[in-house]
């Protein structure tokens, strides 16, 4: 059977190594293992996000959807942010709270079900499991997306090939207001809003 990144427990022998990934002008040193989303270095998508997006001010309470080992909290984080970072994948939570411990940043790695309900976000980034399939991800976004306060922004990064297009309009048709802040090398950064309080 086919292994995925989505797995909750892999099954794939764990191979660590340690990457340097250079963001916002600050280097730091990761560990990774296979078994894990990008386990490689850096994957292009999430760079796109990074390099055209700048951290909330803070104090602000941010969630990484789908955070893999960690790049993403991490970033966010080291700009002095409390950080929630969620995944199925029990190899990718552990990396990232090691990757956390290691910089000294104040990231909470945890399964989906494990966040508090009373907690709401002022930001939500993540370059989301398409492969997960649509309908999944729609209802991925449909649980996390209302969790945003107010004034929160949600930061997403999807390919066009694999449906940034078509995203974009079933958010726009979910309510939520979508920009298209950045298209880069096959990819977009879409900007999602609460949608408007009604009177």
């Amino acid at each position: 059977m086919a292994e995925h990144y989505f797995d909750a427990e892999p099954n794939v022998a764990e191979r660590r190594h340690d990457i340097t990934v250079s963001v916002w002008g600050t280097e730091r040193t990761y560990t990774t293992a296979t078994g894990v989303f990008s386990h490689q270095g850096l994957d292009k998508a999430t760079e796109i996000l990074l390099r055209h997006s700048v951290p909330p001010p803070h104090p602000a309470t941010v969630l990484d959807l789908g955070c893999g080992w960690g790049p993403i909290a991490c970033s966010l984080a080291a700009e002095g942010l409390t950080v929630w970072a969620v995944d199925v994948n029990e190899r990718a939570l552990q990396l990232t709270r090691e990757n956390a411990e290691r910089h000294a940043l104040d990231v909470t790695a945890c399964r989906p079900e494990d966040v508090p309900a009373e907690i709401t976000f002022d930001a939500i980034w993540s370059n989301p499991p398409i492969r997960i399939g649509k309908q999944a991800l729609h209802d991925l976004l449909r649980v996390w997306l209302p969790r945003l306060s107010g004034s929160g922004e949600a930061r997403l990064v999807v390919g066009k090939n694999l449906g940034a297009d078509s995203l974009h309009r079933w958010l726009e048709s979910e309510g939520y207001p979508t920009v298209r802040e950045a298209s880069e090398k096959g990819f977009r950064v879409l900007s999602v809003r609460r949608p408007p309080m009604r009177r």
